[in-house]
């Protein structure tokens, strides 16, 4: 192992390789982070962060084993079964990615769906009765992890067959992967916090695992929607809800102002019949 790494440390086209993996490989792990901190939330908050951690090193361990069979990931590539139509924008012939891209897409539509219905269900009744089943089911640090790695699979399929369609070198995908991966757990509790905190980016989020669902279920399908216009949505729309946020706290702050200044005019006034 140490002697294929070597040569690589000399090599330009190799730090070129692992630069743009790195990037990569942190933007694809923006997808599964966002799941993760919004499933991680649903649980006490003693179990979060340790959650958090726990799915994050899954993503890791499993990214790496998946490297290392690299030829049984690309293998997942070919036909398994056809359906006999092929055209220009969707195919039949379905490979093992496909299917599994497809399960994953269709359970992220199926978590966001059901999370943005708990959001905006304010029925007391039936408040109870999710509470209820959120504590058999989600308040459940194991049937969390579960979900977690469910996803973890998905996405780490698709990003192990991103990475080898742009080096040939496993070393280099390798180091992509953890340097990725340490990044995200850098960021997940903080990005978690926020999202907790903002109820109406926890919206936003769950907005967009239903578009990211769409597009794996799409990619299953044949049909391939280019990643850069997926980013470039959730990157305005983020924009969009940072300029809300700005106004909401400049608001907030003139509200506030406008409060203390109205209540030392009261003061005063109380104050001037004793002088």
């Amino acid at each position: 192992m140490l002697e294929s790494i070597t040569p690589l440390l000399s090599d330009p086209a190799a730090w070129a390789a692992l630069v743009t993996l790195v990037v990569m490989e942190v933007v694809l792990g923006i997808d599964n982070l966002i799941f993760i901190s919004i499933l991680s939330n649903k649980l006490p908050p003693e179990h979060r962060q340790r959650t958090r951690r726990i799915g994050i090193g899954l993503a890791l361990v499993m990214r790496l084993a998946l490297l290392a069979a690299i030829g049984w990931i690309v293998g997942l590539t070919a036909p398994v079964f056809d359906l006999g139509f092929h055209g220009e924008t969707f195919d039949t012939a379905f490979s093992w990615r496909d299917l599994i891209l497809i399960a994953g897409g269709l359970f992220l539509v199926w978590k966001a769906t059901k999370e943005i219905h708990h959001a905006v269900d304010v029925t007391p009744s039936n408040d109870m009765l999710e509470k209820d089943k959120k504590d058999v089911v989600i308040n459940n640090v194991g049937s969390a992890i579960v979900q977690i790695i469910l996803l973890d699979l998905v996405f780490s399929v698709d990003s192990i067959l991103t990475a080898v369609g742009m080096t040939d070198h496993v070393p280099i995908m390798m180091v992509a992967v953890v340097i990725a991966v340490l990044v995200m757990l850098l960021a997940s509790d903080p990005l978690a916090n926020f999202i907790d905190k903002n109820p109406t980016v926890v919206m936003l989020a769950l907005g967009f695992l239903l578009m990211i669902g769409a597009v794996l279920i799409a990619d299953g399908f044949g049909v391939h929607v280019p990643k850069g216009y997926i980013y470039a949505a959730m990157a305005f729309s983020a924009l969009v809800e940072g300029l809300n946020m700005w106004s909401r706290n400049a608001q907030i702050k003139k509200d506030q102002a406008k409060d203390a200044a109205q209540a030392a005019l009261n003061k005063a006034e109380t104050a001037e019949p004793g002088v």
